[in-house]
């Protein structure tokens, strides 16, 4: 019997991607100006405040004020009218030194050596239904924003959007898995006061999301995604009727509490860990990004048509203390999944510093994943310029979603005789 499959998103504007954008900044420019900085940093927002807490070991010093309002201005909250702005809103910096207890795990003579920075489990998900290996609700749900985001930006087409927004897609699926149509689409975001009455208020939003967004988001789709869309969609347009008051004001935001967003929509697992504001020491982060490399990589070898890997680690121990693999029944190559796991332990070193080498984590790369997913993005290389009162002005050239990189193919072909 078929059955329905659903993923969320959330906009750069709401609450708690705000803080994770923060956090991210932060850790960005800590890492510029110190590479081996040990940061996790938390951050809270509400109406007109800021709060910024965690501990670093860094030999830097940055203007955290600066960096938390420009993420802000840069996000859209730049009006009076937002009851949050990054030009007026208070910044409060709770931040203070890593404890030596946990910097004694994780830190040794040889960079070899370097301990898990917690311990716990992650996990890493792809599948083959995308062609960026990512659940298809979840990667519909994410470009609905960032097309709403356009518009905003854009100030053109729609003129009355706010930053704060959220989307939500249903899929049908076959008895095999496979995406049959499109079953519903939510879509609430934030807008300006209309003089019209609520209802025609309403309207107008409905009218402008179903004739502008979906049609240009549809347009930038793969054909066999746009042959989900049909007429019986159910269409939900910000169904509480007005959504004026948003962002920061209307609800509190958190670093670290859209974990499903930033991973796979409810698809594969998570293992509880958030990422923004940690430096890869942190294996919550530097671990789960190793497994989707690993999972990604698994599938686009023709290993499975589906893959969830978990990797574990206990606090201060260098080798991680379990890997296990589940193709869910996918598995092309006569190998139990235990087997699969086996040989995946043999191909990628998942000790915390080699992760670290093979995926260039110590860098200033993570501003750009606290928004609209870490994972199913296209690697690539930019110039980052970071500027501190304190430290002068530095470019730096990085890669970004390293993550995401088919560079394993070959030799995963290889070792499972592909």
């Amino acid at each position: 019997m078929a059955y329905l499959f659903t993923s969320e998103s959330v906009s750069e504007g709401h609450p708690d991607k705000i803080a994770d954008q923060i956090s991210d900044a932060l850790l960005d420019n800590f890492l510029a100006f110190d590479p081996e900085s040990k940061v996790a940093c938390e951050t809270l927002v509400t109406t007109g405040q800021v709060v910024l807490a965690g501990e670093v070991k860094s030999a830097t010093y940055l203007d955290v004020q600066s960096i938390a309002r420009e993420v802000i201005n840069k996000i859209g909250y730049t009006k009076g009218a937002y009851q949050f702005s990054g030009d007026s809103c208070g910044v409060i910096s709770l931040i203070h030194e890593q404890s030596q207890d946990i910097n004694q795990g994780v830190d040794r003579a040889s960079k070899e050596e370097q301990g898990a920075g917690d311990q716990g489990m992650m996990f890493g998900y792809a599948t083959n239904e995308t062609e960026n290996y990512m659940p298809l609700a979840l990667d519909i749900s994410h470009k609905l924003l960032m097309g709403l985001a356009d518009l905003r930006r854009e100030e053109k087409e729609i003129t009355y959007l706010r930053p704060d927004a959220k989307a939500q897609v249903t899929i049908e699926y076959s008895d095999d898995n496979v995406p049959q149509r499109i079953d519903t689409i939510v879509l609430s975001t934030q807008h300006d006061q209309f003089d019209a009455d609520d209802e025609k208020m309403l309207t107008q939003i409905k009218k402008d999301i179903l004739e502008i967004l979906i049609p240009r988001v549809v347009k930038q789709l793969p054909k066999y995604v746009q042959e989900l869309f049909n007429d019986t969609i159910k269409y939900h347009i910000n169904p509480t009727g007005k959504f004026v008051i948003g962002g920061p004001h209307g609800d509190s935001g958190l670093t670290g509490r859209k974990i499903i967003v930033d991973t796979y929509g409810g698809k594969g697992a998570h293992g509880g860990g958030a990422f923004s504001g940690k430096d890869p020491s942190k294996v919550d982060r530097s671990a789960a990004y190793a497994s989707r490399h690993i999972a990604k990589n698994l599938v686009a070898a023709g290993v499975a048509d589906e893959v969830l890997v978990q990797v574990s680690y206990a606090i201060g121990v260098v080798e991680p203390t379990s890997i296990f693999v589940n193709t869910y029944g996918t598995s092309k190559v006569g190998l139990s999944d235990g087997e699969i796991a086996k040989k995946v332990a043999q191909l990628f070193d998942m000790r915390p510093f080699a992760i670290e080498e093979r995926l260039k984590l110590r860098n200033p790369i993570y501003l750009e994943s606290a928004a609209y997913g870490h994972m199913g993005k296209q690697p690539r290389t930019v110039t980052k310029v970071f500027e501190s009162p304190y430290n002068g002005r530095i470019e730096r050239e990085v890669e970004l979603f390293t993550w995401e990189k088919l560079d394993f193919i070959d030799k995963v072909k290889e070792s499972f005789s592909l």
